[in-house]
C-alpha cells in the first residue's frame, strides 16, 4: 500500500445511470475496490445506482471506508445505500460542499450532466485559487476529450489562462487513477507536467 501523507479521502464524481456502458460500471467497481485496498476513504454522492453505486458497493465489500452524501429529495430516486455511512442533506449545494470538504482529491469517471456540473464547479473553484486539491479524470476511449477540447478552446481564445491546463490530469485506465491523484498531491495539487489530452 503506497501511503501518501495527508491524503486520506478521494471523492468520486460519476454517473448515476444503470443503463451506462457495462465497462464503465466495471471500472467504477474496480476503483472502489482499489480505494479500499489502498486505505483511502471513498466520498461519493450517496446513491446506489449507476457508476456511483457500483463504486460504493465494491469499496464497502472490500472493507473500505465509505461516506455518501445525498439530498433528501434524491434518496428514493438514487436509492441511497443503507449499508454505508450516508449523510442526508437538504440541497444539491450542501451535498457538493460537504463532498468537497470531506475530500483530499477527486476522481472524475464518465457521467452525464450532473457529473459535468460538479466537475466544472470544482475546476472553477480551482481557477479562482479556492483550493489546490488533485483532480483526475478517468478518460476511457476518449470519453472526456470533447470537454478537454472545450477547455483548450477557451485557453486558445485567451478566456482562460494557460496555467489552467495544470489544474487536472487525465488517465486512460482505472489502475492509473490513484497513482495520478497521489502524484498531484505530492506536487501541491498541480498535475505534473500538463494535462494529458488522450
Amino acid at each position: 500500500m503506497g501511503q501518501t501523507p495527508g491524503l486520506r479521502s478521494i471523492c468520486v464524481f460519476c454517473g448515476s445511470s444503470d443503463a451506462a456502458d457495462p465497462a464503465f460500471l466495471a471500472d467504477a467497481a474496480a476503483l472502489g475496490s482499489a480505494l479500499a485496498a489502498e486505505g483511502l476513504r471513498l466520498v461519493y454522492g450517496g446513491g446506489g445506482v449507476g457508476l456511483m453505486g457500483a463504486c460504493a458497493r465494491a469499496a464497502h465489500r472490500a472493507g473500505g471506508d465509505v461516506l455518501g452524501v445525498i439530498p433528501d429529495f434524491l434518496t428514493s430516486r438514487e436509492r441511497a445505500l443503507d449499508e454505508v455511512r450516508t449523510v442526508i442533506v437538504t440541497s444539491m449545494h450542501q451535498r457538493k460542499m460537504m463532498m468537497f470538504e470531506e475530500a483530499d482529491g477527486f476522481a472524475v469517471l464518465p457521467g452525464g450532466i450532473g457529473t459535468l456540473e460538479e466537475v466544472v464547479e470544482l475546476l472553477s473553484w480551482r481557477r479562482l485559487e479556492l483550493h489546490a486539491k488533485p483532480i483526475v479524470f478517468h478518460n476511457p476511449r476518449g470519453f472526456w476529450k470533447p470537454l478537454f477540447d472545450l477547455f483548450n478552446h477557451t485557453i486558445d481564445q485567451k478566456l482562460t489562462p494557460p496555467a489552467f491546463a495544470e489544474a487536472w490530469t487525465s488517465v486512460d485506465t482505472v489502475d492509473q487513477i490513484i497513482p495520478a491523484v497521489r502524484a498531484a498531491w505530492r506536487n501541491g495539487g498541480v498535475a505534473p507536467g500538463t494535462a494529458q489530452i488522450t
